[in-house]
């Protein structure tokens, strides 16, 4: 496959307002009216865009929200029915769906789990979920389950009532601590969390007969499956750890001084995917995640530290003094919550958070089928957008995934929120995806869509991408070379 068998043209850029005080955080697209809503989280408000030219796309409307119903974090439409998840103004409270039409009129409302931070539909339109991630207050005095709620909307939106949302908890977890971090699940958190506080939602992919969703849980480095018809978590799988030692996995570890230096580290990444797509292949049904990596930092309770200011264990790491310089290892941030495998007090092992990668995982037995390793970053340094001052974070981090087909090719696309750009790959054959090309975006992309040829407003395929910082939506067309 070329690697340049796809590309892209800028069309236009749509922006909702002065940065700062507006955001495009989520973008949704409605093929019936040819609208785009933008999940406007620092106005606090839905934003909706006429997108019938989508080269002078202009704001219709705005939803305020904030006053009336909570702080909005996602949003999804269907059918057109728009879908927006609100987070309770006091958040470690339950949170609420809000439909509307797409015209911004209010049809219906029901409460769901503490702090919904992604909502979708199924692909057939019957339900609609979302990512309850329930994280605890800044005081870690209030920590609430982490859930999923799936709501049944076959009857309509207008008749929905509190019975028809049922809510997949991890509550039957909770006695399986011990040997779920022993699997390399992260359970961590303060107080004794039980595990169905600890588990934190984050994103949601579905199988194609809708009867399966698969969730990642960000902080705790896994998936969780979720029988839809039953509201019952099946499986949770946890997602192992990246071998910076090895080639293709060296990365720069240090935000001091302007080269770029890619080295191979005695370093564990973590994958701790944010987003999360499916797609069939040969039959068989593959999850493709945007290994962002997220620490948790609460007043509380803040779990990184620097390799300068850790022990390292003398047998390990021999050269420890060298390893914990500034200009060698000692600027990565590193989790504090793993790699004391003694329980003596200094580090037998290192653990960064994040892949800074996007993988291929077969759904059926959660096995890794492929991994970017360190091409993102290596492909933002050839274009120069790389961002030495994120080195000893998360470098690029993928964050958002949404995927699509063009000229008969599948396509993922991955957000990077560090670098504002987006990588495309051609993912036909998942077991060895081929990199195309990196588009700059606005700043921040925090949302990303394809829209197919069959959906979109000038029978071309976009992609559409919202960024958090700027307010700027930037639009794509594609083309087939």
């Amino acid at each position: 496959i070329a690697s340049q068998s796809i590309t892209l043209n800028h069309i236009a850029s749509f922006s909702n307002g002065t940065s700062g005080t507006n955001s495009a955080e989520i973008v949704a697209h409605d093929p019936i009216s040819q609208r785009l809503f933008i999940a406007n989280s620092i106005a606090g408000k839905i934003d909706i865009v006429n997108f019938k030219n989508p080269a002078a796309a202009s704001l219709i409307t705005s939803i305020p929200l904030t006053a009336t119903y909570g702080n909005i974090n996602s949003i999804a439409v269907k059918n057109g029915i728009v879908a927006a998840a609100i987070e309770n103004i006091i958040p470690e409270q339950p949170g609420k769906v809000v439909f509307f039409d797409t015209t911004g009129v209010f049809i219906n409302q029901v409460n769901v789990g503490a702090m919904p931070d992604m909502i979708t539909f199924t692909n057939d339109g019957t339900k609609v979920l979302t990512a309850n991630e329930g994280q605890p207050n800044t005081a870690y005095t209030v920590d609430p389950e982490g859930s999923i709620s799936i709501i049944n909307i076959s009857g309509g939106i207008a008749s929905l009532t509190q019975t028809n949302v049922t809510t997949a908890t991890f509550t039957s977890y909770n006695s399986q601590a011990s040997s779920l971090k022993a699997s390399g699940i992260r359970i961590y958190g303060l107080n004794n969390a039980t595990v169905a506080q600890d588990m934190e939602p984050e994103y949601i992919s579905f199988s194609a007969d809708n009867n399966t969703a698969y969730v990642t849980c960000q902080e705790n480095n896994a998936i969780a499956v979720v029988d839809i018809p039953t509201s019952t978590i099946t499986a949770l799988r946890p997602l192992g750890t990246k071998n910076h030692l090895l080639s293709n996995n060296s990365f720069d570890i240090s935000d001091v001084g302007t080269s770029i230096e890619m080295a191979n580290w005695p370093v564990k990444g973590l994958y701790m995917p944010d987003a999360i797509a499916s797609y069939t292949a040969n039959g068989q049904l593959y999850y493709v995640t945007a290994n962002e990596g997220d620490s948790r930092e609460y007043k509380a309770f803040t779990e990184m530290k620097r390799v300068s200011a850790v022990s390292l264990d003398a047998t390990n790491f021999p050269t420890a003094t060298t390893l914990k310089t500034d200009a060698i290892l000692g600027r990565l941030n590193v989790t504090t919550t793993l790699g004391d495998t003694d329980n003596d007090g200094d580090f037998d092992a290192l653990y960064s958070l994040g892949a800074r990668s996007f993988s291929v995982w077969n759904a059926t037995s959660g096995s890794q089928v492929f991994d970017s390793k360190n091409e993102l970053d290596v492909k933002a340094k050839d274009l120069a957008i790389y961002d030495d001052a994120r080195s000893d974070d998360k470098s690029v981090e993928p964050e958002s995934i949404c995927l699509g087909k063009v000229g008969g090719k599948n396509i993922v696309i991955v957000g990077l929120e560090r670098v504002d750009a987006f990588a495309i790959y051609d993912i036909t054959n998942p077991t060895s995806p081929v990199f195309i090309k990196m588009y700059k975006t606005g700043d921040a992309p925090e949302g990303i869509i394809f829209i197919p040829a069959s959906k979109s407003p000038i029978k071309q395929s976009l992609i559409v991408t919202s960024s958090e910082n700027d307010g700027l939506v930037k639009i794509y067309k594609t083309t087939k070379l």
